[in-house]
């Protein structure tokens, strides 16, 4: 399965300055494409972006969430088979809204481990009462914060009052069931647009996942800075509400979970994809490894044992073997 991030955000609000700062300093060893969407007949951000990264799919003369939805699946598409990336990110125009586009990578079968809304927090007031502005808002689970080091800190908390009694309002929700689309959101900070490390960690393709099910060696290890993975094994008799009742309890310093698990009332092996409080699933027709959960977050060790203690399902490695 690949992975991607929508990103989002008003016109102006440094959306491609920070999407470039963060391919470069977190994905310099991925295989990245870049979907842009321009609203107009020139494409200016996709000619800078081409000359950063693998491929850069541009559409112009319109706007993908609306008039272009075929077009811009078809696109990704030829990317998929073309090029075979690893992530795909897609830049929305300042002008559009990402709730269309969420679905439509997701029709693609693409994970969407994030969609990002970009403020401006020096300028937040003269746009914020844009309807577009509000909805990219309630569009979104990520909201980033940026051009922080123009505004005091008073100001920086006023703007994030203001974001979020906006995602409050505007939430995205089912229109079926009236329930939200992301049960969760985070606020981060962007420094001089580089975000914070952790929207973008523990980013995992099935393969790799799979590679840390088999590898009995790397159990367990701490990675750059602060942010820690920690591998669970699942015992096999155990039913898919035991799986859900741990992802329904997962404290807040774990940010992602990415796993694959054999439960016995689901046929085949499901793909678990938790991030930010937001959970998917998608079914594995071939997957002969144990039963695997990773989680990843900041300063985990305790949370983790503390699962391990509330579910007997979930098995801790006895041993550690240092990178």
């Amino acid at each position: 399965m690949i992975q991607s991030f929508i990103i989002t955000g008003f016109l102006g609000v440094g959306k491609t300055t920070m999407l470039t700062n963060t391919v470069q300093k977190y994905f310099s060893d991925k295989k990245v494409a870049i979907v842009v969407n321009e609203f107009g007949d020139i494409g200016i951000d996709g000619d800078i972006l081409s000359n950063v990264y693998s491929e850069v799919l541009e559409i112009s003369e319109g706007c993908i969430c609306c008039q272009l939805a075929e077009e811009f699946e078809s696109g990704v598409l030829e990317i998929m088979n073309k090029y075979n990336p690893e992530i795909i990110f897609v830049e929305t125009s300042g002008a559009s809204e990402p709730f269309p586009i969420f679905l439509s990578m997701q029709n693609l079968g693409i994970s969407v481990e994030g969609v990002i809304c970009v403020i401006d927090s020096k300028n937040l007031d003269s746009y914020k009462d844009n309807s577009t502005a509000k909805y990219q808002i309630g569009g979104s689970n990520i909201m980033v914060l940026n051009k922080t080091d123009l505004v005091s800190n008073d100001e920086l908390e006023a703007v994030k009052k203001d974001v979020i009694a906006i995602k409050e309002e505007y939430n995205i929700k089912n229109t079926l069931t009236d329930e939200p689309i992301f049960n969760n959101y985070v606020i981060n900070k962007a420094h001089q647009g580089l975000v914070n490390q952790e929207v973008f960690d523990g980013v995992y393709r099935i393969d790799e996942i799979i590679g840390l099910a088999k590898d009995y060696k790397h159990h367990d290890h701490t990675s750059k800075d602060s942010i820690t993975q920690k591998v669970a094994y699942l015992k096999e008799d155990i039913n898919f509400g035991n799986v859900d009742e741990v992802l329904k309890t997962i404290p807040k310093s774990i940010y992602r979970v990415k796993g694959v698990v054999k439960v016995k009332d689901v046929p085949n092996p499901i793909i678990i994809n938790y991030s930010f409080g937001n959970v998917s699933f998608e079914e594995l027709e071939e997957y002969t490894q144990p039963s695997i959960m990773i989680f990843i977050g900041e300063s985990i060790d305790n949370d983790v044992n503390l699962l391990c203690e509330k579910f007997d399902f979930l098995n801790m490695p006895k041993f550690r073997v240092s990178k």
